[in-house]
């Protein structure tokens, strides 16, 4: 599929998505509206809530704090999670000695940490950003690990029978063979570093868009709070596709999969 096709097929996703919204919540069937406003908003009222943010100009701090908590743990635990995954796959015992640490660590409940991470940290941006670095985290270190060991033995058998140092190595076979699976956790963990951010606003803080939603929701704003997931999900869109051009970059030599 080219990728015009490819853009108009999600765009037509967006306009059923939206048509059908309207009708449910604007148009009788049946002898009623089957999804009440009140509980449902109208996207009328939601794009005109979003203009408003905009126009006033009240929406632009909120997003800032919000953006730049992101990108902290987006950017901080990518780092750790490349590094410390890449160690651990070239030191096996020492993979093996923390392993039952590692996967106890991840299988904590994340939202239980926002409490405690504002106690120690407050209830300024870095709490939030530790906690969008615990969510980010894990899913670059497994996918950076698993990269790294799924090397193929017999590339690495003839780079070492090429002469090649284990600097070359690394270089040339085991960080490419880490950079697919690192970028392909990297999509996944720009979602969840702006998760981490909004879970750890929404909980508390005095700005940014968890706080916009929440004071939405606090008021019944349904509107408001439909318009904060909808700029919410914008703002990971345009973040993705930003990791989707350094991915290109850096991955130059790997064939196109959509052929």
């Amino acid at each position: 599929m080219s990728r015009p096709v490819l853009l108009l097929c999600q765009l037509m996703v967006a306009v059923v998505t939206i048509a059908l919204w309207h009708l449910l919540t604007s148009v009788e069937i049946f002898g009623r509206i089957l999804l009440p406003p009140f509980f449902f908003s109208t996207p009328s009222d939601v794009f005109s809530q979003v203009v408003s943010w905009f126009a006033s100009g009240m929406i632009w701090k909120h997003l800032g704090i919000t953006l730049l908590e992101s990108l902290l743990a987006f950017v901080i635990g990518s780092t750790l999670g490349v590094l410390i995954g890449f160690w651990f796959a070239r030191q096996p015992l020492l993979a093996a000695i923390f392993d039952p640490y590692v996967k106890m660590a991840n299988a904590l409940p994340r939202v239980v940490l926002a409490p405690i991470f504002a106690l120690w940290l407050g209830l300024g941006i870095w709490s939030k950003v530790a906690l969008g670095v615990t969510l980010v985290f894990f899913i670059v270190f497994f996918n950076v690990y698993q990269g790294v060991k799924e090397v193929s033995p017999s590339v690495l058998a003839n780079g070492r029978m090429l002469g090649m140092s284990e600097r070359q190595l690394m270089r040339h076979v085991f960080w490419p063979s880490a950079l697919s699976w690192m970028f392909s956790s990297l999509h996944t963990s720009v979602g969840f570093a702006v998760v981490g951010a909004v879970v750890g606003e929404y909980l508390g803080s005095a700005a940014g868009l968890g706080y916009v939603i929440q004071q939405a929701e606090g008021s019944f704003d349904v509107a408001g709070v439909f318009a904060g997931m909808f700029v919410l999900a914008v703002f990971v869109i345009a973040i993705d596709l930003l990791v989707t051009v350094v991915e290109k970059r850096l991955l130059v030599w790997k064939p196109d999969a959509r052929g």
